[in-house]
């Protein structure tokens, strides 16, 4: 057998709207750190954030502000920082933050490091809402533009989605035809519809692609906002490709999920349900029309 153990952390914020990006990244850094410290004594061998890990869920605010917690990837602080911890614990990382690839050109990004600390590359959220109440990504975030990459890790075949692109099963299917093994989906989602979709759609990806998917939502109220966003709920969790969620962490804690996945399942599961052999993309070209 084949095992892999991956590692998500979800998070409450730290501090207040009213601080500086740089001290919110540094307060959200150092409360990650021990839950990285954990990850690697446990052996974890891929680990991912939430959405954005290192701020705010700052998209209500349309506030220009928020443009100066953006970074630069790979030459940034916090992916430099990263692949220093990817590297001491031979881990694979996958770090969500917002990314300045120019002045006035943002995305909302996760950058891949591999086990020994090298960076291997990015994946940028492709599809980006605009959705009341709070979710006005459009003002902060330009659609990603670099297709769906799977990343030829230490340990296993890497696929990233984010959030919002959750939606959308174009994407999942990419991801598994490019051959993505295990697929993390970092988010920031509230209570409201989408927890009924949260233990939904993102098993049925699994299944429908053969795959390991492992889910991370960020936790708690962020004031100002809480009134009119609802509150971030966590259940955070790792599904296999049978659609079954095998662990799952709390609703409202911030907490390290820890849980060892069996990549032959994969191979056993396709052998069974020839989903792939039995698609019959000729007829599809209806659904790619503007």
């Amino acid at each position: 057998m084949t095992k892999l153990k991956c590692g998500l952390i979800q998070m409450a914020f730290k501090g207040d709207m009213s601080m500086d990006p740089d001290e919110i990244r540094d307060l959200m850094i150092d409360a990650h750190i021990p839950y990285i410290e954990d990850a690697g004594k446990q052996g974890v061998q891929v680990l991912c954030f939430q959405e954005v890990f290192t701020q705010a869920y700052f998209c209500p605010s349309q506030d220009r502000k928020w443009y100066a917690a953006a970074e630069r990837i790979p030459d940034g602080h916090t992916v430099k920082l990263m692949q220093k911890y990817a590297k001491k614990y031979k881990m694979v990382i996958v770090v969500p933050i917002y990314e300045e690839e120019m002045p006035g050109v943002y995305y909302n990004t996760a950058a891949v490091i591999d086990a020994d600390g090298s960076y291997l590359g990015k994946y940028r959220k492709t599809h980006i809402p605009h959705v009341d109440p709070g979710f006005y990504e459009k003002f902060f975030f330009k659609p990603g533009n670099l297709g769906y990459p799977v990343f030829d890790t230490a340990y296993v075949k890497l696929g990233v989605y984010i959030c919002y692109d959750r939606h959308f099963p174009e994407g999942w299917r990419a991801l598994a035809l490019n051959g993505a093994e295990y697929i993390v989906n970092p988010s920031a989602t509230v209570a409201g519809l989408s927890k009924h979709l949260w233990e939904l759609e993102q098993p049925a990806a699994a299944v429908a692609n053969g795959v390991f998917i492992g889910a991370i939502n960020r936790i708690g109220k962020e004031e100002p906002w809480a009134g009119e966003m609802g509150e971030f709920y966590g259940s955070s969790y790792i599904v296999n490709p049978r659609g079954t969620i095998e662990a799952q962490a709390s609703y409202g804690e911030d907490e390290l999920l820890v849980h060892e996945i069996d990549l032959d399942l994969i191979r056993e599961v396709r052998n069974t349900w020839q989903f792939f052999r039995d698609r019959r993309p000729e007829l599809y070209d209806d659904l790619i029309e503007g």
